[in-house]
């Protein structure tokens, strides 16, 4: 099992138990205590786990998003077919804000040869886009979160009320029929609320692990978002209602 995928696995179990034993996952997967030792220092270092004798205790809180680079690394085949999907989508010309979160990271990395007019959200896809030749790069200036580097705050709502767009690509933390498309910062679920106002359309970005989350923060209900790009594993029922919403659902 790669390091990644072991990473994956280890946060899956934190999320059952707020233990993890060194010994027991080291039988699990197969490998030495010594990797799993490794694994769970980058953990700690990314503020996921505190080290204990023997294994590691969970530091994630049910009211916040793991950290950015530990959801970097999930579903990393499935974020680049929904990236290439989501480009596939767009047409040259248009004025389009991208949302700050791994996906959509992707999605920048996708762009960076299309002609377009792009307001990112984060200071990653900036960067991104940064020397792309044809794309023409505008800024909301605002705050930037730690950690996840995305603008939030007045500013950065005010920049985008003041502009529009002909498509905003949302991230989320979490969409279900029951309740809407959902975040974890308050901050960041205002920004979301800014940008769909000013967006023709509002095409949803998120892999399917999304759908069986809801965070703390509501953005909007399904009926205000016009096409949501997925994966396969995408629970039925969630699709029954997207689309039952008047969704346009497209999986990869």
């Amino acid at each position: 099992m790669e390091s990644a995928d072991r990473i994956r696995a280890i946060m899956s179990a934190l999320r059952v138990s707020d233990t993890v034993s060194v010994t027991e996952l080291a039988a699990e997967h197969g490998v030495s205590e010594m990797t799993i030792r490794r694994d769970l220092d980058e953990l700690a270092q990314q503020g996921v786990v505190r080290r204990v004798r023997g294994g590691a205790v969970s530091l994630l809180l049910r009211g916040e998003e793991p950290p950015f680079g530990v959801r970097e690394r999930e579903a990393v085949e499935v974020k680049r077919r929904i990236a290439a999907e989501v480009a596939a989508l767009l047409a040259d010309g248009e004025a389009v804000l991208l949302d700050g979160g791994t996906t959509n990271l992707e999605i920048a990395r996708a762009l960076r040869e299309r002609r377009l007019t792009v307001l990112p959200l984060s200071l990653q896809s900036a960067g991104e886009l940064a020397t792309a030749p044809r794309i023409r790069l505008v800024l909301p200036g605002g705050e930037v979160r730690p950690g996840e580097l995305n603008f939030v705050g007045p500013l950065t709502e005010n920049a985008i009320r003041s502009l529009r767009f002909d498509t905003a690509v949302i991230g989320c933390c979490g969409l279900s029929a029951a309740h809407g498309l959902t975040a974890h910062d308050l901050s960041d679920v205002a920004v979301k609320q800014a940008a769909i106002a000013s967006a023709r359309r509002v095409v949803v970005a998120t892999d399917s692990g999304k759908f069986t989350r809801t965070a703390f923060g509501a953005v909007c209900p399904l009926d205000r978002l016009d096409m949501v790009v997925t994966d396969a594993a995408l629970p039925p029922a969630e699709h029954d209602a997207l689309t039952a919403a008047g969704v346009i659902v497209r999986t990869v």
